[in-house]
């Protein structure tokens, strides 16, 4: 019986390269033998449930992403992604409605791990007026909003400052997660024309 497992060795190995460690670093982190490890990666061990979740939280692997290494390891997922609208999630709701109503009468917003607008208090909506209809059509991105001519790029004094920003911080988040929407929306970003006098 062939027990090879290529694609969860595969991924492991991106993710443990992703964080610039040797297979020594990793396995000396994760308590696990270097062989072992070796033998993980190349698909010649399958790994048990638990040696997953070690290998990823060695890894620092976001919680989404750790069903990726569950299904390709041949485990089912564990993990449920759900929406702040979940019946589960309504104790964190009201803790964020809770801290966006304490900012007023300042704007406040919180917004998912792809920088959607997810909640925001009543104050930024005057924020947001004459920012072109195009941009706020479905779930707007709080990042674009702010960097587009037709958002509110046009209105930052220190667009070019906080541009840099921006980027630096979602190419730190693209190193830390790899996730695509993010690479396409930084390219984008990247490409929105910047105001002469910014």
């Amino acid at each position: 019986m062939n027990t090879r497992n290529p694609e969860f060795g595969a991924l492991l190995q991106a993710w443990r390269k992703r964080r610039r460690l040797s297979q020594l670093d990793l396995s000396t982190e994760a308590g696990v033998s270097q062989r072992h490890l070796s033998f993980l990666e190349s698909g010649r061990s399958t790994p048990s449930r638990n040696m997953v979740f070690q290998l990823a939280a060695t890894l620092d692997v976001p919680l989404r992403d750790r069903n990726a290494l569950l299904l390709a390891a041949g485990l089912a997922p564990i993990l449920v992604d759900r929406g702040i609208a979940h019946p589960d999630l309504a104790a964190a709701r009201r803790a964020i409605d809770a801290i966006l109503h304490g900012h007023a009468p300042n704007p406040a917003l919180a917004v998912d791990r792809h920088w959607q607008l997810v909640l925001a208090n009543g104050a930024v909506g005057p924020l947001l007026a004459g920012v072109a209809a195009h941009l706020l059509v479905g779930i707007p991105n709080v990042l674009r909003l702010s960097l587009h001519p037709a958002g509110l790029g046009s209105r930052i004094r220190n667009l070019r400052d906080w541009r840099a920003h921006v980027f630096h911080r979602l190419a730190r988040q693209i190193d830390a997660t790899s996730d695509p929407v993010l690479v396409d929306l930084l390219a984008e970003l990247r490409a929105c024309p910047v105001p002469f006098r910014a």
